[in-house]
């Protein structure tokens, strides 16, 4: 069992400034940004500030009135979707929105807390990045509520979590491909670390099992959720002795990867394979053809994570975890299984008429 580590009490600055061996106002400057400090006592201050997880304050107790929104990526019309749903609450309420990106790099994540600490924040939303155990710890000595949207691993309990349906997501994109006749159903899927991933992966495989089709791991290609990844899949997949007749893809962005793998192969959407993606992106509506995918309410996943994000911040009650509902929606990307025409059996050949000399030998005979 693992056991948290006692709560700190929050350091003063004039703490700060007792240790350090230098004055308050010099600590203030630091603090502030200001660049009238020795780079060598800055430094000596910066370390001590975060040492003892010093964060500054809005003045008289209030709320900074602002909140850190933070992305691996930010290379996504996924992540669009995320914040125009943040910033429809956050202006709303007055509130800003400082929008991060991390890069899944531990340094970037490093100076991310350090900028969190040197000024107020009133909470985190964490979109699809992993929580360390580290970072875990640091937001709790911040006192700074946090909100998790797609999880990467498994948050503390004490985290709320908003995601989407992505088990009935899956197993609805795969069903649909199955009562259309389709037997050989391929599947590019997303970051396995991602519990979104993994639970769209589990709604296929169930969905297969359903409808009474063997699951086949030849037909399974990994992903990332970006286009490249979607195109690599689905030419791997083309390139099998018996290609798929489908195509399920985890995210909008690698079906349209393997849109143009399938044109680049001469592929027909979807004469020859039916694609079915999963977001509903604002794209997918006007893809060549039009894609049939299924819609998670990313703008309404922001919304739910700023509310709540705000409202820890107040001293709202801690929630557990959201699911949001995910809903098929069918478009021209999709179709029965083209059906071969069997060849007929050769008509029985006739003996030919007789003609000429012939002709005339048979008729006077």
């Amino acid at each position: 069992m693992t056991i948290d580590p006692p709560a700190r009490r929050r350091v003063t600055i004039s703490e700060i400034a007792r240790e350090a061996g230098v004055s308050l106002p010099t600590v203030s400057r630091v603090v502030n940004r200001r660049g009238d400090v020795a780079p060598h006592t800055r430094e000596r201050v910066e370390e001590l500030l975060r040492h003892h997880g010093y964060r500054a304050r809005s003045a008289a107790g209030r709320q900074a009135r602002l909140i850190d929104l933070v992305f691996n990526d930010l290379d996504s019309p996924w992540a669009v979707e995320i914040i125009r749903g943040v910033e429809d609450i956050t202006h709303a309420s007055g509130v800003g929105t400082v929008v991060s990106a991390i890069h899944r790099r531990t340094a970037s994540a490093r100076q991310w807390l350090d900028n969190l600490q040197a000024r107020a924040s009133d909470g985190v939303i964490l979109v699809t990045s992993q929580l360390t155990t580290a970072m875990q710890m640091q937001l709790k000595r911040l006192d700074v509520p946090l909100v998790v949207v797609d999880a990467v691993g498994r948050p503390a309990p004490d985290v709320p979590t908003i995601g989407a349906t992505n088990w009935a997501g899956g197993l609805s994109a795969a069903e649909h491909l199955t009562s259309l006749g389709h037997q050989r159903i391929g599947f590019i899927g997303g970051p396995p670390e991602m519990q979104c991933s993994r639970a769209r992966f589990d709604g296929y495989r169930a969905a297969l099992e359903a409808a009474g089709i063997a699951f086949d791991e030849t037909l399974v290609c990994p992903g990332d959720f970006y286009h490249s990844s979607g195109y690599a899949g689905a030419l791997a997949l083309f390139d099998l002795p018996e290609p798929p007749t489908a195509i399920f893809a985890a995210s909008d962005q690698m079906a349209l990867g393997a849109y143009e793998a399938a044109r680049s192969r001469h592929v027909r959407i979807p004469d020859d394979v039916s694609i079915v993606g999963f977001d509903d992106l604002p794209t997918a509506r006007w893809a060549s053809p039009p894609l049939t995918t299924v819609r998670q309410p990313l703008a309404e996943m922001g919304t739910i994570a700023a509310r709540t994000v705000l409202g820890l911040a107040s001293g709202d009650a801690v929630m557990g975890a959201l699911e949001l509902a995910t809903e098929l929606i069918v478009r021209a990307s999709t179709s029965a299984p083209r059906q071969h025409p069997v060849p007929s059996p050769p008509a029985p050949r006739r003996p030919k008429a007789a003609t000429g000399a012939a002709a005339r030998a048979k008729a006077t005979s």
